[in-house]
């Protein structure tokens, strides 16, 4: 008897099948998009100027502070990113489960804090465009608020926000290594340094951490997984690869403006301490530096001003259906509003010092009811989560604890000061 082969059962299997190459494609750029999306969002104005200045204290022994600080993120991110994607929840979702309203505190001081930081944000996004093109700062702040709108506008806002990110990072990563490679760095002393260093600042290891995965940034990649659907104990090779691949960039990042600013510190040459950054690319490369400086300062912004928005109004979109059902048009809202308090406010210092300093409680806040949430049975079901993880994650939370709430009673007498 002959065998009959039926085409269109071959026909159902090829397509299942390419269907199957279709979403892992898609996953892949996801991951790929919340990486990027964690990194761009920490490297902003901020962090631009933080490792400039940090720099230039404390020479080649800086590399120290960015090693010390790439291990702590790695436990912050892949701990918070984990929790996330087992439990299926936001951050202030999994913190109103451990303690009720614990969950609304936590989404306030996020949604401040990413506020505040979002006018100097935009007012990054002026200075990059005034550099670049020589546009009054305002109108160039303006000018880029736009364009973040336009990717929450655009029907695929995911999507866009990931395509962006990815662009803009990898811009950034070129130039900035492209400069360092300019300025002839002193890489035998910066290597020695980096596990031997000459000098150790603990403020700046604060610092430059609280800057890389404090307040709405520890939830950045972790949340955009979570909108793409990425959960469960079978993604949690992929989360965990995501979370450090957005480490990883930021690091790369980190390192190559050091080594920049180094190349030119030990020329002899001074940096404007009026604005350090520019002042650097400007010294490295002339004319032609100072507009990559306008390219990376903008890139930053934006990227930042996206992520800040993003994040901050995914705290809240749980909280109420309609905020849900039009987050896109919340965040808008949110980047309008930042943007108008800089055009009509300017950037307020004592408000940025405050936020500053409460951020600096965000982390170890947010990780610690995290791993508390890793551990409950009716959270995570027969999840496991890593002892190094648990162990690691807990000494990040009382040693950041510790130093925020020190900075917290160093900074508020400032503001009456």
């Amino acid at each position: 008897m002959e065998e009959r082969i039926d085409i269109n059962e071959d026909k159902k299997i090829d397509q299942k099948e390419k269907g199957k190459f279709v979403k892992k494609k898609a996953n892949k750029s996801v991951l790929l998009g919340a990486a990027f999306l964690m990194a761009t969002s920490c490297i902003g104005p901020g962090f631009l100027t933080q490792t400039t200045v940090f720099t230039q204290q404390l020479a080649a022994s800086f590399g120290f502070v960015i090693l010390i600080s790439l291990i702590l993120d790695v436990f912050v991110q892949v701990n918070v990113w984990r929790i996330i994607a087992i439990c299926g929840m936001r951050g202030q979702e999994i913190a109103n489960k451990i303690l009720p309203g614990l969950g609304v505190i936590l989404a306030i001081m996020i949604v401040i804090g990413g506020l505040a930081f979002n006018i100097g944000n935009v007012a990054g996004a002026g200075l990059g465009l005034n550099a670049l093109f020589g546009l009054d700062s305002v109108t160039g702040a303006v000018i880029s608020a736009l364009f973040a709108i336009f990717i929450f506008v655009y029907k695929e806002a995911g999507k866009a926000m990931d395509r962006v990110a990815q662009i803009a990072g990898g811009v950034m990563i070129l130039l900035m290594l492209f400069v360092a490679f300019k300025t002839s760095p002193p890489m035998g002393e910066a290597l020695v340094n980096t596990f031997a260093p000459e000098k150790i600042s603990w403020f700046a290891i604060v610092t430059i951490v609280g800057g890389s995965v404090g307040g709405y940034i520890t939830f950045a990649g972790g949340h955009r997984l979570l909108d793409a659907g990425i959960k469960g104990q079978e993604s949690l090779r992929d989360v965990t690869k995501s979370s450090v691949s957005g480490i990883l960039i930021t690091g790369i990042m980190r390192i190559a403006l050091f080594l920049a600013v180094l190349g030119v510190v030990s020329q002899g040459l001074k940096v404007d301490s009026s604005n350090p950054p520019a002042s650097v690319f400007r010294l490295a490369a002339g004319n032609i530096g100072y507009r990559m400086f306008g390219v990376i300062m903008w890139a930053a912004a934006i990227t930042s001003i996206v992520g800040a928005a993003y994040t901050s109004v995914s705290f809240i979109r749980s909280f109420h259906p309609l905020i849900e059902k039009y987050h896109n048009w919340v965040i808008i809202t949110f980047i309008i509003i930042s943007t108008t308090t800089f055009v009509f406010i300017g950037q307020p210092v004592k408000v940025l010092i405050l936020v500053g300093a409460l951020n600096a409680l965000i982390l170890p806040l947010a990780l610690g009811t995290l791993l508390v949430a890793a551990h409950k049975k009716e959270l995570v079901g027969t999840y496991k989560h890593p002892l190094w993880l648990t162990i690691g994650g807990t000494l990040v939370v009382i040693i950041m604890g510790y130093l925020s709430i020190i900075t917290l009673i160093e900074q508020i007498p400032k503001l009456f000061s």
